[in-house]
């Protein structure tokens, strides 16, 4: 019922007491009326019964809690990019396929002769036009303000070739300097920026589902955080299993995010 606003003294005084009987009869009956409509369109409604609360079950209480993980997988590692400067401190004038080459030379054992040497090849495509332009690995690059400092951020992908991965990756400035603070390659199928996070979206072996991992910037550590890994419906969407002769990334500092997926219950 909508609240009545504050009004003058009511005028009924002034009327004779029949025809004050006579409007009050009216005004219970349009009150009544009213508040029938009222409950039919919101009156509550039964949930059905409640489940009962079951605490959880702590399992295994004598066994040793463990003191460092099993496995590095790289969700805090920051790297300065050697070679590349920052004019400015303005990141959108550094140039994405010359982080990129920057990445593949620091790594020979992955691009050289290595899982990726296919992407190291068409390096050489990139900056042409045409049909052979089109062969560059480097994906378009996006900005945006990822770390809260109000200066824009780089998100960069390239194709991992010749298998089907994608490389994501975040750099941002520090004193003039670009500093990668995230690193992670999977055989992607979408990718999205969202507040201070990047949601990646890649197929699993289930049919119907996909894993949704957030990666989200964190103040105190000064890098991006995988804050999510999880398993989702796609909503009729389809996979192909992924096939078991895929490369597998080589061991790097570059490359030890992409294990993350596996590391972190995949």
């Amino acid at each position: 019922m909508p609240r009545r606003s504050p009004s003058r003294p009511s005028h009924s005084s002034r009327l004779s007491r029949p025809a004050r009987r006579g409007l009050v009869a009216v005004t219970v009956a349009l009150l009544a009326s009213v508040a029938v409509g009222c409950g039919d369109a919101g009156e509550l409604q039964g949930a059905g019964a409640t489940p009962t609360a079951i605490s959880p079950d702590k399992l295994w209480p004598d066994l040793t809690p463990a003191s460092s993980p099993a496995f590095d997988i790289g969700e805090v590692d920051t790297e300065v990019v050697k070679g590349i400067k920052v004019p400015g401190g303005d990141i959108r004038k550094v140039d994405p396929v010359a982080v990129v080459r920057e990445e593949i030379a620091a790594h020979p054992g992955d691009y050289g002769s290595g899982a990726y040497d296919e992407t190291a090849r068409r390096m050489a495509d990139c900056g042409r036009s045409g049909a052979a332009g089109s062969r560059c690995p480097v994906l378009k690059a996006y900005y945006r303000d990822l770390t809260g400092d109000g200066h824009a951020d780089l998100t960069l992908g390239f194709r991992q070739l010749p298998g089907n991965l994608t490389a994501v990756r975040v750099y941002t400035v520090r004193k003039d300097r670009l500093v990668q603070v995230m690193a992670y390659e999977d055989a992607v199928s979408g990718v999205e920026l969202t507040g201070r996070s990047v949601i990646i979206r890649a197929p699993s072996e289930v049919a119907g589902y996909e894993y949704r991992l957030q990666w989200t910037w964190d103040q105190q550590q000064r890098a991006m955080l995988l804050t999510h890994d999880e398993m989702l419906r796609t909503g009729g969407r389809t996979y192909s299993p992924r096939p078991s002769t895929s490369p597998t990334p080589a061991a790097s500092s570059s490359s030890s995010a992409s294990v993350s997926a596996s590391a972190s219950g995949r």
